[in-house]
């Protein structure tokens, strides 16, 4: 589902990542990890097409995306990779249904669909009964599970994290940890996540460590 091969990347003088070759199966759910500075977050941006890397390749469900110009690689994009981030940025004048309705109306599928879409979503993150909150009214989990459902509307090829309960209590990080599992589970979904939390990585399919801009 995922290949990225020798990916290059270069902040000024600091080069970020040295030559990452890595391959994510279909439904496979990974877990990258590693001391801050790494380079996990940027292989995590080259990976949902958010940074152009300086070399390498990168190809998502059979495309390659470091060949799209812009504008499909926005189409791409919005189409084929959800994201989830430590902090949800639910848009906080809209209602949790419509935050989670966002990714599919720019992508100009129709409204009705993408309304029932979202309500399937929301009723699989147990929040039926909050979706016409606005994000001050609902708690830190359920915002994050609002933000899951958002990545998820327009049924992604890839879901990808980065610290997705780094802001959470115990409480709903185990919860959070627990979903991303079960949409593997239930949906078939590919998913990535970047975190520092070990309990995470360790129930992944599979962790991947990085230090220095390389994979150990």
């Amino acid at each position: 589902m995922i290949r990225v091969t020798d990916i290059r990347k270069r902040f000024g003088d600091v080069e970020v990542l040295r030559g990452v070759s890595l391959e994510v199966a279909a439904g496979e759910a990974v877990a990258i990890v590693g001391a801050s500075g790494a380079g996990k977050t940027t292989l995590l941006q080259i990976m949902g097409t958010l940074s152009r890397p300086d070399g390498g390749r990168v190809e998502i469900d059979g495309t390659d995306v470091s060949a799209l110009g812009d504008r499909a690689l926005s189409r791409f994009r919005n189409e084929r990779i959800g994201f989830v981030f430590q902090f949800h940025h639910l848009l906080p004048e809209f209602s949790a249904l419509e935050n989670v309705c966002i990714p599919g109306l720019i992508g100009r599928r129709p409204r009705r669909e993408v309304e029932r879409r979202a309500a399937e979503l929301l009723d699989m993150m147990d929040l039926t009964a909050r979706r016409d909150h606005k994000p001050s009214q609902l708690s830190g989990g359920e915002q994050q599970r609002v933000a899951i459902a958002r990545a998820l509307i327009n049924s992604p090829a890839v879901l990808l994290a980065d610290e997705p309960s780094g802001n959470l209590d115990s409480h709903n990080r185990a919860e959070i940890h627990r979903l991303f599992f079960e949409l593997r589970d239930r949906l078939g979904q590919t998913v990535v996540i970047v975190t520092h939390d070990e309990s995470l990585a360790a129930t992944a399919d599979r962790k991947i460590t990085m230090q220095d801009g390389t994979i150990l």
